[in-house]
């Protein structure tokens, strides 16, 4: 079985963290063995984009800081490291670290944060789609990386976690290429299994202090769980997180690919929970992103040959709020398929050419995009 361990962590207090930080990875052994004196580990947050901790939208500076302490008390180099979304850029990273408070992580702690904006090419041939990846070059040149992630809703993928926060790993606007070449959620799902295989992330966190739910992963309503999720496996880690938020293991694209691939069933009678037990928590389900045609709903009501009809008819959209908009272009640089035009000033997008990725939603510092069901879903499903 499986391992999680999950602790209680009521607020953001760093004390409080750091307690329960060290906390999980002290219940680990595995760890410590890998933690060898000298050896440089990536602390991979979830830096999505410029937003503050308060928002929710990225890892809690308090939880990165006391991974950062872990490592450190173990004789470890520490480096903060992501490839957020838009431009890979000296520059663009700069602006994030500060908004995210990974700056002041570095200045308390001397850790490193990771400005090499370098990529590299890599071939996996155990990959099942993506064999060619272009890896961002701290990925490949520390010992090994600490994925530290948030629970948070996701307009594509539903829930984004443990093995998502690893496609942070693709460097900068790359993310769209990929995008754009496996634009279905099924075929996406299996590129992020392909990274989060060939990266192996020594060990898991998740940050669910403060939790990300409905229109995440940047514009949903923050939700309060006081907890902090870890584990060697992220695909368990995954389960164990989705169960908690009221979400069925296996309507997540990713822990369904996994599974199907025979890499963790997703079954969470098939986990060791350690630290705080899952009856103990009690928490209201997760309010799903207004993107996702509930695939609980499909699989329990109709039969399977017309799931891929129904989502085809009912397709969610984005909607532009011209009013909300500043005209950044943010949107448009962010777009896989370019199908948003800039040069009345304000987005105009082609829809029928729309892959329903929600960069454009997840990327929009002003949350001047929204996600619009059909009409007719509404009527019928509501």
């Amino acid at each position: 079985m499986e391992k999680v361990y999950i602790a209680r962590c009521e607020s953001y207090e760093y004390e409080l963290v750091k307690e329960a930080v060290f906390e999980c990875m002290d219940n680990f052994p595995g760890l410590k063995e890998k933690l060898i004196k000298g050896s440089k580990v990536l602390v991979k947050a979830n830096l999505l984009m410029r937003k503050s901790p308060e928002e929710a939208a990225t890892t809690h500076p308090a939880v990165v800081e006391a991974i950062v302490n872990y490592i450190q008390k173990n004789g470890c180099t520490a480096i903060i490291g992501d490839s957020p979304g838009g431009p890979y850029t000296e520059r663009a990273l700069k602006a994030i670290y500060k908004a995210t408070g990974m700056e002041a992580v570095a200045e308390r702690t001397g850790c490193q944060l990771n400005y090499d904006t370098a990529s590299i090419d890599v071939w996996d041939e155990s990959s099942k789609l993506l064999k060619a990846m272009k890896i961002i070059k701290i990925a490949k040149e520390v010992d090994l990386i600490i994925s530290a992630a948030k629970l948070k809703t996701h307009g594509m993928m539903t829930y984004t976690g443990a093995v998502k926060n690893l496609f942070g790993v693709i460097p900068g606007l790359i993310k769209a290429e990929y995008h754009f070449k496996m634009n279905n959620i099924d075929n996406f799902a299996e590129h992020l299994i392909d990274i989060c295989e060939h990266i192996k992330p020594a060990f898991s966190i998740i940050d669910a202090v403060e939790c990300m739910e409905g229109n995440g992963p940047s514009a949903g309503d923050i939700r309060k769980l006081g907890l902090i999720l870890s584990s060697e496996n992220p695909y368990a880690l995954d389960t164990a997180a989705a169960y908690i938020a009221g979400i069925k293991s296996l309507s997540i694209p990713t822990i369904r690919t996994a599974s199907a691939r025979g890499i963790f069933s997703g079954d969470i009678k098939e986990l060791q929970i350690d630290g705080v037990k899952l009856e103990a928590i009690k928490a209201k389900p997760f309010k799903l992103p207004d993107s996702v045609i509930s695939i609980n709903f499909v699989g329990n009501r109709v039969p399977k040959f017309m799931e891929k009809v129904i989502n085809g008819v009912f397709r969610p959209s984005p909607i532009f709020d011209l009013e909300k908009c500043v005209s950044c272009g943010d949107c448009k640089r962010s777009c896989p398929p370019d199908v948003i035009d800039m040069s009345g000033g304000k987005p105009e997008a082609d829809l029928s050419k729309c892959i329903r990725c929600f960069c454009c939603h997840e990327l929009c510092p002003k949350k001047a995009i929204s996600i619009k069901k059909h009409w007719l879903y509404e009527r019928l499903f509501k």
